[in-house]
């Protein structure tokens, strides 16, 4: 650091007297002392102890340096309220630092600590303390003095347990202990009352804590540990909470007190022992992320997993109401369900517009249904999750208004020419049946957007997709279709989506590189050799890429 920038508040400087466009009231260099000095991001291997030179100093920054001492005169600058000597190489932090009874933040972190002086409670006025990325393996009991602290940050470093006197910080409202050999958290840090958020992610904690007090947490992020138990206990407190990260643990279970969580927005449960959910997950009123991939969960299918939380929430609703209504309430509808046990929504028919018969394991859509409708415009009709082993024919008596069918876990052989008379159609969901085909009639769909055929027992890419030239989305995955005809889709100039993942497909053809109106191209699961894995990770530019490369 040059010398005259410690002596700037004592020299007068050459060109303040040769500037004469100053008169000597606007002069203030010459009559206020320097309050902040920032020197980050340069090569200092060391700092003078001339720093005490310059004693209103209020903020000292010198982050990303490569300091390996500090120099005991910053004890001096006694009006230092924030000092960052982040991304250094600093050993020790030295005794005098532990005056500076004004200091509100001090950032240490990517350091080389290993230990800390026992004086630090000194700091009564702190407000922020980061010590993250360290080597410190315990944290000294003075600790408990910083009743003024906000936000501390300890993660990354070699903690083995922290001190039970941490939870005198009254203050606290962020602790992140991530990254650490936490084995447990001290059963008082629990009552610390104004704590928000805290950060236990990758520790060697077995079970979470009790939070008796804790009524202002929000987050709570406690992955990649070895939690095998969720209790009632670990969460009835916990009214305000809004984020839970439980993911890569062991858990096995869920209690259904979660539901006491009325506040959750986020709740990450991926990659546990998790065999079963509790229904009541559903009735969580904010809850908009839910993750749970990578459980061994029985009653939930793979692919309702990977539709997102608003679908797999419904779900959840709608088994509740099955739990209600099975044991002693009304019989499941099936086929011999009476016409006037239906239940027609006409509210549904004339404000929604929809037409809805699912879930109802019938094997056919009673008459009184196409009734109701008479001359009302119906624009979409949900008959999915029954035992249809058709297509109701009279379906076609909504050929002026419907755009959106969904037919979706049945046990459809065979699309009707019925269907393909519905020309303002424009989404089709007909995933999860038994179809080995599709007829060209269906050309005549002129409007069709998007078309869902996932999990049916199509073993060729259906000829007629082809000549629907609307299609912007085709949906494929989980199939036994061998090959696809690149020439043709490339002369689908709005098809922006294809999902082609576990299918049968021994090659991908190069010139399938040249559909580049394709947003989105699935093709993991496939026997094929190449593209690789790797190349496939990278995501559909890369994939058309690499195929364009290969073409000959």
């Amino acid at each position: 650091v040059p010398q005259h920038v410690w002596r700037i508040n004592l020299d007068t400087s050459e060109e303040a007297h040769q500037n004469l466009s100053f008169g000597a009231a606007d002069r203030w260099w010459e009559q206020t002392d320097l309050t902040k000095l920032i020197l980050a991001s340069n090569k200092l291997q060391c700092l003078s102890e001339d720093v005490q030179l310059l004693p209103a100093l209020t903020v000292l920054d010198v982050h990303d340096n490569q300091l390996t001492s500090l120099p005991s005169a910053l004890g001096q600058l006694e009006n230092l309220q924030k000092l960052d000597v982040s991304h250094n190489k600093l050993k020790n932090i030295p005794e005098e630092l532990m005056q500076l009874s004004h200091l509100r933040s001090l950032l240490f972190h990517h350091n080389e600590l290993s230990h800390l002086p026992d004086g630090f409670g000194q700091l009564v006025n702190l407000e922020e303390l980061d010590l993250s990325n360290n080597h410190l393996t315990h944290i000294p009991t003075s600790f408990a003095l910083l009743v003024n602290l906000v936000r501390l940050n300890l993660s990354c470093n070699q903690l083995k347990d922290l001190p039970a006197d941490i939870c005198a910080m009254k203050s606290l409202r962020q602790l992140d202990c991530s990254k650490n050999y936490l084995e447990s958290v001290p059963s008082k840090l629990v009552t610390m009352a104004s704590l928000e958020q805290l950060y236990l992610r990758k520790n060697k904690l077995r079970f979470l804590p009790e939070f008796p007090s804790c009524k202002l947490l929000k987050e709570l992020h406690a992955g990649e540990n070895q939690i095998e138990i969720l209790n009632v206990e670990n969460l009835k407190h916990l009214n305000s909470l809004s984020v839970l990260e439980l993911r890569d643990n062991k858990i096995k279970s869920v209690p259904d007190e979660i539901t006491l969580l009325q506040k959750l927005e986020r709740l990450d449960l991926a990659n546990n022992d998790i065999s079963r959910l509790p229904y009541s997950l559903g009735n969580l009123p904010l809850l908009k992320f839910l993750a749970l991939e990578g459980n061994p969960l029985r009653a939930i299918r793979r692919d309702l997993l990977q539709k997102g939380t608003q679908e797999l929430l419904k779900y959840l609703r709608s088994k509740i109401q099955d739990d209600v209504t099975s044991p002693n309430g009304d019989p499941p509808a099936t086929a011999m369900t009476l016409p006037s046990e239906s239940r027609v929504n006409m509210h549904a028919i004339t404000s929604l517009k929809l037409l809805e018969y699912s879930e109802k394991q019938a094997a056919v859509v009673p008459d009184e249904m196409f009734d109701a409708v008479r001359s009302h415009p119906v624009t979409t009709v949900n008959f999915s999750k029954n035992q249809l082993s058709e297509i109701p024919p009279r379906i076609v008596e909504l050929k002026d208004s419907v755009c959106d069918v969904s037919l979706g876990f049945n046990k459809i052989s065979s699309v009707s020419l019925e269907l393909c008379m519905l020309h303002k159609l424009t989404h089709l969901d007909i995933r999860n049946n038994f179809l080995t085909s599709l007829p060209e009639e269906m050309e005549a769909l002129t409007r069709l957007q998007v078309i869902n055929l996932s999990f049916n027992r199509l073993k060729v890419f259906p000829s007629v997709l082809y000549r629907i030239l609307a299609l912007e989305t085709i949906l494929l995955g989980n199939n036994q279709v061998g090959a696809i005809d690149p020439l043709q889709l490339k002369k689908m100039d709005r098809l922006g989506t294809l999902d082609l993942q576990n299918n049968d497909l021994l090659q991908v053809p190069p010139e399938l590189g040249n559909c580049e109106t394709l947003r989105t191209l699935l093709l993991e699961g496939n026997p094929f050799r190449t593209p690789r894995a790797a190349v496939l990770a990278k995501g559909t530019a890369a994939v058309l890429e690499y195929l364009r490369s290969r073409i000959p």
